[in-house]
């Protein structure tokens, strides 16, 4: 399998972000994104997915979190997309259950190539940091829209709204992971009976 590394800038009057990814990688991460429980959400996705992710982004954080955290969706995506090729001998799909303590989150994916994200999360906090809660739906939506994927996030249990994020974002890496994994069975096909994905 040829190497699956991507990198992808997005500059807007509201953002100026890049992105690096390597889905073959060792959990390796880098980010400065100016808003820390993004960061630490970001790098439950490396390190669970072993998907090496270098993140650079600079926003308008004065006003809110808001574009920053909709925009790394949307250019983390579009690394995925451009990385993963066209999808030859890929698993295709992925799911998780984390638990963290009270908190258990399950996450399924499927590069499918139809974008769509069905998120069931009550958080039962607003804010965790200075991050408002609602921003990971933002993130979510923008990365599907991009990498092109359908992708189930759902928190079956828990109070602490840190450990809800925790578990959604770890399980989203392991689903990555799973998804993204070369299959040796597959020898290289395509994994639809379309053709294509």
């Amino acid at each position: 399998m040829p190497e699956r590394v991507a990198t992808v800038s997005r500059d807007t009057s509201e953002t100026q972000i890049t992105v690096t990814v390597n889905l073959d990688g060792t959990g390796r991460f880098r980010a400065e994104t100016g808003v820390p429980f993004l960061d630490h959400m970001l790098d439950q996705i490396a390190r669970h997915g072993l998907i090496d992710l270098d993140i650079v982004a600079k926003g308008d954080l004065l006003i809110d979190d808001h574009h920053t955290v909709e925009d790394l969706g949307i250019t983390l995506g579009q690394a995925f997309d451009k990385a993963i090729g066209d999808k030859r001998g890929i698993r295709r799909y992925g799911h998780a259950y984390v638990p963290l303590d009270e908190a258990l989150s399950r996450v399924v994916i499927d590069f499918s190539g139809r974008p769509g994200l069905f998120m069931d999360v009550e958080f039962t906090r607003a804010v965790i940091g200075r991050l408002d809660t609602q921003l990971f739906w933002e993130f979510f939506q923008g990365f599907v829209n991009h990498a092109r994927v359908t992708l189930h996030i759902d928190n079956l249990k828990g109070f602490n709204a840190h450990h809800q994020a925790e578990t959604i974002f770890k399980a989203f890496g392991r689903a990555l992971r799973m998804a993204v994994e070369p299959d040796p069975r597959m020898a290289g096909q395509m994994p639809s009976t379309k053709g294509c994905l």
